[in-house]
């Protein structure tokens, strides 16, 4: 199965273990629930998939690399306490708490989740002191004697042997008390998390016409060769940086991600031609409608290589301009019910202001953004959408505190003026980012018909969670035109099925 299929699995194992009946037990009893064990070659989304379960679910997760553990920190340390049996005193050996059961509490605490996914990875690599333990682990959930919570699922991952000379197979005993899942490499799938993941460009365009580069593992005279999906991952995030930074992106930084020479050498001279691309078509100049009459002969003339280059310069110009826009409207109307919360909040108690309420807005999304963090469930965009009101809270105060309006009537109407502020400056560029689709849908249609390029732009535009929200909410003639041409009305339920499966929201 590929690593989506796998999320599916997970969840719904995930779902049946924290089934309850009427009486709040749960339905399958903790000794039943078989721990399932993810093995899949290094770098294919494990811990993405964790993290995604986690959050859909709201439940908390604890996630160990169990390579990093001994006997002693697994387990707990020993120590000696007297005892009574028989009318006699004996010295009974006991374990402290491990640390992986004590950090499921702590986490339980900070969160305010009782519930979570216990996530243990690269399981078949324990040293062999712990291996017998690890068999009592998986069948009773208990690291020595202290089990692990009720509601907390165990999920377990592993490298096959060919792999990781550590890793070992388990034997039958073993497999037969976890649900095995055996996944593969796949780039489609991968593809369309990338896609909402914001992987540079450059890499996903590479890949759409190099796919079989996605993922290699070889063993030569020279060692191993490797490229994984976390690698390009990685390299997407160092490249953004570095190009932010102004430093340079060349072989050097390539060879430390993509650790096969032949593909990071080619990949480091596409980047290069992508680059050069970048100037040459005035993307920029495209989304405006500005496009000179020798870019538009050059895109009528290129070749199919250089066509998907281009479109996806265009895509990388305008995805972060919607995706931007999409989490400002919600962030704004987020704040919009605090405001009216706010405002209320002043009728009702006299003895209240504007700055108390604003400091209000700015600690209940504090303490919300430190039980995400706490439950190991915080994406970048979640990160952003805390971090707006905040913002916003301070501009105001400094406002208030710079223009000291007479009461709390002239301190709100102030407030919201800046909110209104916002809103008719988010509206103007989403205004502007619907003529920019138009822009880029004419280009395409009269520069390269109504083919694979256009396929590649209505999907793209189909399966990215944020873009597909904008132009449902403020539509795309041409988009919804292209989108029953190629049926991707009726298919784009199955894809966004695919792009849920395995996305960052």
């Amino acid at each position: 199965m590929n690593i989506a299929e796998a999320k599916q699995q997970i969840r719904q194992a995930v779902s049946i273990y924290l089934a309850k009946d009427e009486y709040g037990n749960y339905r399958i009893p903790t000794a039943q629930q078989r721990p399932v064990f993810l093995l899949g070659a290094p770098g294919i989304g494990k811990t993405a998939i964790m993290e995604q379960i986690a959050r859909e679910m709201d439940i908390a997760l604890v996630s160990y690399s169990m390579t990093h553990h001994t006997r002693q920190s697994a387990l707990g340390l020993p120590f000696i306490v007297k005892k009574r049996y028989g009318g006699e005193e004996a010295d009974v050996s006991m374990y402290t708490m491990s640390e992986i059961i004590a950090t499921v509490y702590d986490t339980m605490e900070r969160s305010g989740k009782s519930e979570g996914i216990l996530f243990l990875d690269e399981i078949n690599c324990v040293s062999e002191t712990l291996g017998p333990s690890m068999l009592q682990f998986l069948q009773y959930k208990t690291f020595g004697n202290r089990s692990v919570p009720k509601g907390w699922v165990i999920v377990t991952a592993g490298n096959p042997p060919e792999f990781n000379h550590s890793a070992r197979e388990f034997d039958i005993a073993t497999l037969d008390r976890l649900k095995v899942m055996t996944v593969e490499p796949d780039f489609e799938t991968w593809k369309t998390y990338a896609e909402a993941a914001g992987i540079h460009r450059s890499i996903l365009t590479w890949l759409e016409i190099r796919n079989e580069d996605f993922y290699h593992i070889e063993t030569t005279v020279d060692g191993k060769q490797y490229v994984t999906a976390r690698g390009w991952e990685d390299l997407s995030k160092a490249i953004a940086l570095y190009e932010e930074m102004g430093f340079p992106v060349d072989e050097t930084l390539v060879s430390q991600y993509i650790r096969d020479q032949r593909i990071c050498e080619e990949f480091s001279t596409y980047y290069e031609l992508y680059n050069k691309y970048r100037t040459d078509y005035e993307v920029d100049e495209i989304l405006h409608g500005r496009e000179s009459g020798d870019v538009r002969r050059r895109a009528a003339g290129a070749s199919f290589d250089e066509r998907i280059t281009i479109m996806g310069l265009l895509m990388e110009a305008l995805l972060p301009e919607i995706n931007e826009e999409v989490e400002t409207e919600e962030s704004l109307k987020k704040l919009h019910g605090s405001l009216a919360a706010a405002k209320a909040a002043l009728l009702e108690d006299p003895s209240d202001t504007m700055e108390r309420e604003l400091e209000r807005i700015a600690q209940e999304s504090r303490a919300e953004m430190k039980k995400a963090e706490a439950a190991n469930a915080l994406t970048e965009q979640q990160l952003r959408s805390y971090a707006y009101p905040i913002s916003f809270a301070a501009a105001a105060q400094q406002k208030l505190r710079l223009e000291k309006p007479a009461d709390r009537e002239a301190a709100f109407a102030l407030v919201s003026a800046d909110f209104a502020a916002r809103v008719q400056k988010m509206q103007a560029r989403q205004r502007e980012i619907s003529s920019m689709l138009d822009h880029l849908f004419r280009f395409v249609e009269e520069n390269f018909g109504a083919g694979n390029e256009m396929l590649v732009l209505v999907t793209n535009l189909t399966v990215g969670k944020r873009s597909a929200k904008f132009i449902a909410e403020h539509g795309c003639e041409p988009y919804y035109k292209y989108n029953h041409k190629f049926m991707l009305n009726e298919r784009g339920g199955s894809l966004m099925r695919e792009a849920a499966a395995f996305q960052t929201s």
